[in-house]
């Protein structure tokens, strides 16, 4: 499944690249903005206005709304996990950590995303699947972990490494971890959200029901939640989630519902790199040279995760070997960017089939 242009090429282009530069960016206007405001306040801003936006474009597109109590209680569950959890994390973690580097620490929720799959619905991750997901580990652990641990490691100074979980949990490194962690979470229960209702009807529900309980816990633990946003700051806010959230994710589904998904899940890296360049650019964001090892290897392992299929099939093509797809390894993984809080995965389920590939046979699309 391959990108085809055809004579509009410049524009499809950026138009495919859209989303990630508009989540990319709405990171730095989020970290732009968290000295005048208050975390959970802004995560609730993100989300609540964002999915009313979804329900009425789901509404003028015709899609159904959701019926029954099955199909609400999937929509609730799905809400509190990758609503609520995911955008509450994040906000948190912004507080503590760079808009760059929290943008990688969300876009690592693809290792997640593989072990649960494998677990939970057997699809197979595959030699470089599995080189990536050990790559990806080595890179967050660099970023994530203080560098003088790393270097006491490295020299054997095991016991100068002093560890406490309390500590560790105050990390924004690790707090924008657990975002990753309840972004995967929520995009394999999307695979059970869509057997009830409509995903894109269930993603707006699950936006203002997630965003609720922010707000009330805002109300409760916060105080001048917006007496100090000024216009620029209200800007920066309007911009994340109208163009980071609702565009965005529109733009995502109408390019997915075109056919390009696997082609457009290769392209989640850009997210973080759109970050740390804006966040270098406009907020002066630097990073240790260990953080940059762990960045760069963390967007290769992303790489390798979103591709190992197609990466196995060309190596195949290349040694001559036949290539055998069966219905797990066409599975149609939709894995989107960092700072994102819609579902992430939509799955075609497809009857079992053996393909045999040689070299002389023309390249499948």
């Amino acid at each position: 499944m391959q990108l085809k242009t055809n004579n509009q090429a410049p524009f499809a282009f950026l138009g495919l690249i859209a989303p990630f530069f508009l989540w990319g960016t709405a990171m730095v206007a989020m970290k732009g903005v968290i000295p005048h405001t208050t975390p959970l306040f802004m995560a609730g801003v993100r989300l609540v206005p964002a999915g009313i936006l979804v329900v009425v474009a789901a509404a003028l597109m015709g899609r159904p709304q959701p019926k029954g109590w099955m199909a609400w209680l999937w929509i609730s569950l799905f809400a509190l996990v990758d609503g609520a959890l995911f955008q509450g994390f994040l906000a948190e973690g912004l507080v503590r950590t760079g808009a760059g580097l929290g943008s990688v620490m969300i876009d690592s929720q693809p290792l997640a995303v593989a072990l649960l799959s494998g677990l939970l619905f057997g699809e197979i991750i595959g030699l470089w699947g599995g080189v990536g997901l050990g790559i990806g580990i080595f890179g967050i652990s660099l970023i994530g972990l203080p560098d003088a641990w790393i270097f006491n490691v490295l020299h054997g100074d095991f016991p100068a490494v002093e560890f406490g979980w309390q500590r560790l949990f105050e990390s924004g490194e690790w707090l924008m971890l657990l975002a990753s962690l309840s972004m995967a979470v929520g995009t394999v229960m999307i695979r059970f959200v869509s057997r009830y209702t409509d995903p894109i009807s269930a993603t707006g529900w699950h936006m203002i029901l997630g965003g609720l309980p922010l707000f009330s816990l805002s109300s409760l633990w916060e105080s001048e939640q917006w007496v100090h946003i000024d216009f620029s700051g209200w800007t920066a806010l309007a911009y994340s989630t109208i163009f980071g959230s609702a565009i965005a994710y529109g733009l995502f589904f109408y390019f997915a519902s075109k056919g390009n998904l696997t082609s457009l899940s290769s392209l989640t890296f850009l997210t973080p790199i759109f970050a740390l360049l804006f966040g270098r650019v406009f907020l002066s964001e630097v990073l240790s040279p260990l953080q940059w090892i762990g960045v760069c290897l963390t967007l290769v392992s992303i790489y390798l995760i979103n591709q190992r299929q197609e990466i196995a099939n060309r190596l195949q093509g290349l040694w001559g070997k036949p290539v055998t797809v069966t219905s797990q390894e066409l599975t149609v993984e939709s894995q989107i960017r960092s700072d994102r809080f819609l579902p992430e995965t939509q799955a075609v389920k497809l009857t079992a089939i053996s393909v045999n590939i040689t070299e002389s046979e023309p390249e499948l699309h």
